[in-house]
């Protein structure tokens, strides 16, 4: 029976999923759409890799429900697998095969109908078909990546599942791939991406923070950026960091933070933060000013509010 299309690519509630007496993902729920690109976000070892395989099935939770694609992720996995990409980290290619090669290698792994039409689809697709009889281990990063992503695409998934696929990979063709990602989602292809550049995470339809298993927050990087209430004052001068040390601690300072040649400085009482400010720089060569609050700013001060569950227990 197949199951009736949804609004959304995504939808599931409560999930948890622990490995021994690590907590690793708690009472997960997100939803994502149908045709949408969702940036996954948190720190290394929050739980996103586990998370992204509970939601569409390719790992069983402790508790919780949901469906991807239509297709429940406890009794249905087999159909949602049949119509997911996943392009892990560390993606393996024969190096001494071409990319031809490489791709009808896969395909016939997979079993994929009409092979060589699928291998030519994907060739053409991701515009690979200049470098089709290259070896894989004379590509560069980014083309590696993009042969990454033709190889996902050989069975034309519904949703692609892409675990930090930029990692390493030079800021152009960082861009030329997200290009292509916002190409597949106009066509309706579902993207659940996680990334760690705060540039990637503003390409995105919607974000989604993750730190140590919980959902921190949900939504466009505007409407995260105004969930949290975050006041940003940018400082100037020389000896940025003595500035720094005067203010920890101080009333109102949550958050400090070099960027560039200024020093971020943020908190949620955006009185007593201006206060603390004009009093520690007053009669000083340190200039201050409001600034618009980013999603990096927001995303530190998230990562503090967060405990890791996987420190030691004292």
């Amino acid at each position: 029976m197949n199951a009736q299309p949804a609004e959304y690519a995504i939808d599931v509630h409560g999930l948890n999923k622990r490995f021994g007496n690590k907590h690793v993902v708690v009472d997960l729920a997100l939803q994502a759409r149908r045709g949408e690109i969702l940036g996954f976000l948190g720190p290394n070892g929050s739980g996103k890799t586990t998370a992204i395989r509970l939601m569409c099935g390719l790992l069983t939770p402790d508790s919780g429900a949901g469906t991807c694609l239509g297709w429940d992720i406890r009794t249905e996995s087999r159909e949602i697998k049949r119509r997911v990409g996943y392009m892990t980290q560390r993606f393996s290619f024969w190096d001494d095969l071409s990319i031809r090669e490489n791709l009808d290698f896969i395909a016939r792994m997979y079993e994929t109908p009409a092979r060589g039409e699928a291998v030519e689809r994907a060739i053409e697709g991701l515009d690979l078909a200049g470098r089709a009889d290259q070896l894989a281990g004379t590509l560069s990063g980014g083309w590696k990546q993009r042969l990454a992503l033709a190889a996902c695409m050989l069975h034309e998934p519904e949703l692609l599942l892409l675990d930090e696929p930029t990692a390493g990979v030079d800021p152009k063709a960082r861009r030329e791939f997200w290009e292509e990602l916002h190409a597949l989602a106009a066509r309706g292809i579902s993207v659940l991406v996680s990334t760690h550049y705060m540039d990637e995470a503003e390409r995105c339809h919607r974000l989604a923070y993750i730190a140590y298993g919980r959902l921190m927050a949900q939504g466009t990087a505007a409407e995260i950026v105004a969930q949290q209430g975050l006041s940003t004052w940018a400082v100037t001068g020389e000896d940025l960091p003595a500035l720094g040390r005067k203010l920890e601690g101080e009333s109102g300072v949550e958050q400090i933070a070099a960027f560039g040649a200024s020093l971020h400085v943020t908190g949620r009482d955006a009185a007593a933060l201006e206060a603390t400010l004009r009093r520690v720089t007053e009669g000083t060569p340190w200039r201050m000013a409001p600034t618009e609050t980013g999603l990096e700013d927001v995303f530190i001060h998230l990562m503090k509010r967060s405990s890791d569950n996987f420190a030691p227990a004292r």
